[in-house]
């Protein structure tokens, strides 16, 4: 059943990226306490196994070093605090090793399960944890009852497991009492190690239910209402109409931009009023001609009276015109299928400039470029 938020909806969608990130900045991942304790149990025993000869020395030495003394030990007045400080000294060599793969454990449990986390955002005091109202409504919610149980079952299967463990070294543990103290020392130690290992395997049956289950829930947890995605679509991509008057913005500063490229160009080529495109040639570089305007409607119109305003030529060829328009980009060459056709346009230019200028005839009609047939586009 899909838990519901606080204003009433179901929370069915699945988290998004951004709600994940945020969750797991304030601290919020799944996280498995039996698989914690089940780390730190199972490196003890493991741990017992492995130091357990090195640490049964050196209890021997600790027992026979303080329960062994000379005669002038007796009578001297710093002989107990000597006796301490090396007491103490044998007693952090013994735990040491121990207290380090704990101390490991404790550590690496936790990662198991969520990964490494340090956030500062959940130590911050939250007053929803202070609220009474609150704090018993998580008392008596399904979670505290899943937890009850699942608290109630881990004690059974403990207790059962200890039980069993306690039978089955009953012998062991009377007979101790009978053996040298030095043989006593090092079959307690074996015994410990093999009760944590059995409690260590008791705790794995709990931590494989348990760890399923805080997944399950972290995940319930993380789930959204259709409103909270769309609310957060609408924050990460912008409002419509904010994002609308952004692209409005930019088609004017471009438009403004070509505009003023529109002087530079040689010539403009017209449909003659649905399209306009303005084309400058460069003989010194030795490239093909560069596209540095395009328009349709009322874009081509403006385009064609920046162009009158400073005496750029305007020629009339609608099919050239729609084939430069769909074919090539701002700034970017024509196709080389353009090429004679663009190269007969420019040389009625130049010639229509030469007549201007009072230096040859005027040119007869402007000759009809030839435009192949792919690069055809029809009205």
């Amino acid at each position: 059943m899909a838990e519901e938020s606080d204003s009433g909806q179901e929370k069915t969608e699945d988290p998004t990226e951004k709600r994940l990130k945020e969750s797991r900045d304030e601290g919020q991942v799944a996280r498995s306490k039996e698989l914690d304790t089940l780390a730190v149990v199972m490196c003890a025993a493991v741990g017992l196994f492995t130091f357990g000869p090195t640490m049964f020395g050196l209890l021997v030495d600790l027992m026979t070093y303080n329960f062994s003394f000379e005669r002038a030990d007796i009578y001297a007045t710093d002989s107990m605090g000597i006796h301490l400080i090396e007491s103490v000294n044998i007693g952090l060599k013994v735990l040491a090793p121990l207290f380090f793969v704990l101390f490991v454990a404790s550590i690496v449990g936790p990662i198991m399960l969520g990964g490494w986390l340090f956030s500062s955002k959940s130590l911050m005091p939250k007053a929803s944890r202070m609220n009474p109202l609150s704090g018993l409504k998580r008392m008596f919610s399904l979670k505290a009852l899943v937890e009850l149980l699942k608290a109630l079952a881990k004690f059974l299967v403990v207790l059962t497991m200890a039980l069993m463990v306690l039978a089955f070294f009953e012998n062991q543990l009377l007979e101790l009492d009978s053996e040298p103290l030095p043989d006593a020392i090092g079959h307690s130690m074996w015994i410990l190690a093999m009760a944590l290992l059995f409690l260590a395997c008791s705790l794995i049956l709990i931590a494989a239910v348990d760890v399923p289950f805080q997944v399950w829930d972290n995940k319930q947890k993380m789930k959204m209402t259709k409103q909270e995605v769309r609310d957060e679509f609408k924050d990460s991509e912008g409002k419509p109409e904010v994002k609308g008057r952004i692209r409005q913005l930019q088609r004017e500063m471009a438009e403004r931009r070509m505009m003023g490229e529109v002087p530079q160009a040689d010539v403009v080529i017209t449909n003659p009023t649905h399209f306009a495109v303005a084309l400058k040639y460069d003989p010194l570089n030795a490239g093909a001609p560069v596209l540095v305007a395009k328009g349709a409607d009322f874009v081509a119109q403006r385009i064609r009276e920046v162009a009158t305003e400073h005496n750029v030529i305007v020629l009339e060829s609608p099919p050239l015109a729609r084939a430069v328009f769909y074919s090539t980009e701002l700034d970017q060459q024509i196709p080389a299928g353009l090429y004679l056709a663009v190269a007969q346009v420019l040389a009625y230019v130049f010639q229509l400039r030469q007549y201007r200028a009072g230096q040859g005839k005027r040119p007869g009609p402007m000759p009809t470029p030839d435009i192949p047939e792919d690069l055809r586009k029809d009205d």
